[in-house]
This record gives structure tokens, sequence and C-alpha cells, in this order.
């Protein structure tokens, strides 16, 4: 029997309504990082003004990174094209902090309706709404899309920083970032339809019963809003997701994909999710380029990435359409569903798993622009969404089978077979599998640090050898990016855990280890192979 999700524990609600208390409170009232209360902050386009002086100000000194809202710009297509997406001016932007009300919308599993039920009539309807109001309105489809185009494809450089472009996607900010946008998506929807119970579904593509494009979505292609024709025609159901897909990928067995997915879940949630750093991605602060700070987490390298790529079309190879890029992704309807089961991983690492959220000050003042379900501009925080509960939804309880999805060791250790240093192999273009044989360094001490083995300098612009599979322990997991704007060369890191792996292979005490690069949609440059010990 596969387990599922425990229920979230539910706050009370008898608060008043737009009240909101600090996470956490010490002596005179100040939350664990010494902030005063949000509501005495005053938010203007560049970002937030303290209501003390600045010398006073514990936010003086934070450097969270925050996008130059009034200085919006084009943002670039993959292939280099100029596209406007910018939202409409703002001014008289609020603070908003969402009410302490009590759950109201629960998120139902894509798979849970059928073509004919009333959900997908209501929320066909609400789709429809949005693309039938004026252009010029923030809450319209396209410009709703447009956030997402603008927020990710430079559209708005860094305050402070007008050299360096400002970016959701690669760091901390791809969790809380998401969990905004789609809460306010979700607050249009429910203002159209008049109906505050209204709540968007989760493609849960985490569970064999949702490992295909779910049918409300594919369902008439000549009428429904929800459909969108720039899907990749080869991966239409029946077909079940390859969440290890990449461009070119051969197809096998239902049953053996769907065993395949299962383990590269619980690679993913558990394996490579062990810290923060792991499941968040990176710290992003001002200054901070984001072309270089490789800072991904694991759940949005795979399988959010994989799933971007496996469901938009690659009509030109040089130009992905919708899905297949991170500029036309939110029109696509099936975006949002995407991103609440993304949302919903959230709550699994924090609640079934064990992980905790970031307590950095940076982090938790992060704020973002939207606008809300009256067409008003709100600033929001990335430490006022830390619980979903507090935001008014929650998730259907479904089974998660990846919990017993551990990948299995296919053979047991033996000698390795010959292969170079990495020092006489990179830095080289990976057109082929290469070998090489990693050193593994020597403990200092009695410490309990975990081995990192880290990719190094990845480089790529965009053969197929099958040397492993998510099933098996060896196969840490890959690479994989949805094609960004910002007209860049992009250059970085990956790194994935192996302590647990070494010692399920039971080769913990060698020396040395044999690793495997393998190009699934290349070439791309690797310019170095090496284990470290984890400095967290």
């Amino acid at each position: 029997m596969a387990a599922t999700q425990k229920p979230l524990i539910k706050f009370s609600c008898k608060a008043k309504d737009g009240e909101q208390k600090p996470e956490t409170t010490t002596k005179n009232g100040e939350t664990p990082l010494g902030k005063f209360d949000r509501r005495n902050l005053l938010v203007g386009l560049g970002g937030l003004y303290g209501a003390a002086s600045l010398a006073a100000n514990p936010l003086a000194f934070a450097a969270p990174a925050t996008p130059d809202f009034k200085d919006c710009v084009n943002a670039t297509e993959p292939n280099g094209t100029s596209i406007n997406c910018c939202p409409p001016a703002a001014s008289n932007i609020t603070a908003y902090v969402p009410s302490a009300a009590c759950v109201s919308r629960t998120r139902m599993s894509a798979q849970t309706f059928t073509t004919d039920s009333n959900y997908y009539r209501k929320y066909m309807k609400a789709i429809e709404k949005m693309k039938k109001l004026k252009s010029t309105d923030p809450r319209n489809f396209t410009e709703q899309a447009n956030v997402h185009c603008a927020y990710c494809d430079g559209g708005y450089t860094q305050q402070g920083n007008p050299n360096l472009l400002y970016e959701i996607h690669g760091s901390w900010l791809f969790f809380p970032w998401h969990r905004w946008y789609l809460y306010f998506f979700e607050k249009i929807c429910a203002n159209l339809l008049d109906d505050d119970s209204f709540a968007l579904p989760f493609w849960n593509w985490d569970d064999p019963t949702g490992m295909k494009i779910p049918n409300i979505f594919v369902n008439d292609p000549d009428k429904s809003p929800l459909y969108d024709s720039n899907r990749n025609p080869d991966h239409l159901p029946p077909t079940v997701i390859n969440l290890d897909w990449s461009y070119g990928d051969p197809t096998v067995d239902d049953k053996q994909q769907i065993k395949s997915n299962l383990s590269l879940m619980y690679t993913q949630m558990i394996t490579q999710s062990k810290t923060q750093t792991d499941f968040f991605g990176k710290a992003y602060r001002s200054g901070d380029d984001i072309v270089t700070l490789d800072g991904a987490g694991s759940i949005e390298l795979s399988p959010h990435n994989v799933v971007h790529s496996w469901t938009g079309t690659m009509t030109d190879p040089n130009n992905p359409i919708d899905m297949g890029a991170l500029y036309s992704a939110g029109r696509d309807p099936i975006f949002y569903a995407h991103h609440a089961n993304v949302d919903r991983m959230w709550n699994i690492w924090l609640n079934q798993l064990g992980g905790t959220n970031f307590t950095d000050s940076d982090w938790l003042n992060s704020t973002f622009i939207f606008y809300n379900e009256e067409a008003k501009p709100v600033s929001v925080r990335v430490g006022d969404c830390l619980d979903n509960t507090k935001l008014g939804y929650t998730y259907e309880d479904v089974p998660i089978a990846w919990l017993d999805a551990k990948p299995t060791a296919r053979a047991k250790a033996r000698t390795l077979p010959s292969a170079r240093d990495p020092a006489q192999v990179f830095p080289t273009t990976l057109e082929k599998a290469i070998n090489v044989l990693v050193k593994r360094p020597k403990k200092s001490g009695s410490g309990s640090a975990e081995e990192i083995l880290v990719i190094e300098g990845i480089e790529y612009d965009k053969d197929d050898v099958n040397a492993s599979r998510p099933e098996y322990t060896e196969y840490l997991g890959n690479f994989s990016n949805v094609p960004h704007g910002h007209g860049m060369k992009v250059k970085t890191n990956r790194r994935f855990r192996i302590t647990e792996v070494l010692k399920d292979l039971g080769v913990n005490n060698y020396e040395s280890v044999l690793v495997t690069l393998v190009p699934k949609s290349g070439p791309l440059k690797i310019n170095g192979v090496k284990i470290e010990f984890d400095s967290s």
C-alpha cells in the first residue's frame, strides 16, 4: 500500500480579517530576525522602504534581490527575438498580507475530474472569462502569462544593480514566487466565477494515476479554453510522461516508464534533497548574477524542467513554444496545474519528509509585485507565503507511491575498469559517453560530512547513450534546462549527493569512483569533475 500525504495541521480561524501575526514572537514583539512588524512598512515602486530612520531600520543593511518594478524592459525569447511582456504600469502599490482565514479551497488532482463534470465546466468558464477581459486589464489571461515572462526572461533588472537581470528561476526564489503567482491566478478565477471556494487542479505527474496529460486539458480542441495546440503531439494521452525525458529519448513500455518515474521522484525528493539549499536552491541576493549562480534546487531541475520540455512543442528547434520555453509557458492553462503540483512538492517535503524553510532574512524579505483579483497592484513578501493554509488552500490527500520507490543496485560491486583521470579529459565537449575515475577526498577528523559529486562548468547551447536509468542506484540524475531568453550562453555546475549511493552500492571503502557522463541532447561542454565534502 502506497503511503499518503499526512493531513496538514490547520491554524486557528479566530483572527480578524486582515490580521497577521509574526511567525514567532520574542521579547518586545520582535520576530526571531529582529524585524519590526511588516504592517509598519511603506511600499514604493522600487521595493520596501522602512517607516523608521535608515540607521534604525533592520532592513537597511539586508540584501534581498529585488526587481526594479518601475523599469520593466522588453524580455528576450530563446531565439533572441525581443518581446514585450511588461505588465501595465503600477501605481499606489499596497502591501498585501493574507488574512488568517480558515482553509476554504482544496486543490484536487486533475485526474479526479471528468470532461462532463461541473468542475470542468466551471474551470473552462473561468479561463474563458479571463481570455475575454480587455487587454489592458492585468487579469487578462495573456497579461497573466506575461507576468511569468517578465520575471523570468529579462523583463526586470535588479534594483540598485541596473546591469544585472532579475530572475525568479535558478535560486531559492523559485518555490515562493510561483506560490504567490498561482495564489493570485486562483483568486482571479474565483472572483470571475463569484465562487470563493474555487481552487486550481494539480497535475499529479508524480503518481501512476497522473502520469499522462489530464483529459480536461485535451478535451474538445475546437472549443475548450483549456486546450493548447502548442503541445508535443507525440505526448498526448495515452502516452505516459517520462520524468527523465530529453529531446529524442527512446520510449519504453508504460510499466517500465512508471517505475522509472517513481524512482526519479524518490531520488529528487529524498536522496538529493537533504538540505534546504538542495531542495529550494541557492541564495540569491542583491548583486548576484543569476547567469553564474548555478543555484537551481533539485525539484526545479527535475521533474519541473522536464515536465515543461516534455509537454511543449519544438516546431522550430531554436524556438520552443508555450510550455517548452519559460517566456511562453504561462500561455498554456496546463502550466498552472503543473506548478500546483510543484507547489505540492514543497508541502510534502515539509510535512512528510521533515524539511524546513529557510530562516534567512534575505529570503523572507524578498518581495514581488502582482495584480490581485480586483486588478490592484500589491506587494508580497516570501515570509508571508510559507504556510499554504494561511493562504486559504490545501491539497487533496492522494497516494505518494514514490516514497517506496528507492532505486536498487543492479549488481554487486566489482573491480573498477580502467578509466582516465578527470585532469586528462577535461575540459571537453561531451558528444558521447565518457568514463572518468574520480578520486575521493580524505576525511579530516571524525566529521560526517556527505560527499558531493560536482560536474563543473557545464556550458550548453543543445545522441543518446543509455548508460543507466532512474530505477538503478548508480543513476544520480540529469541536467535539464528549459530555454530562457536573456541572449546568453549559460555556464553552471551540477551537484549530486553520493554518500548514500556509495553505501547502497557496497563501495564505501573504495578510493575512487567511476563516473559516467552521458549526453542526452548535446553536445555540451564539461570543464571538470570532482568529489568534495558538503561544506554546509
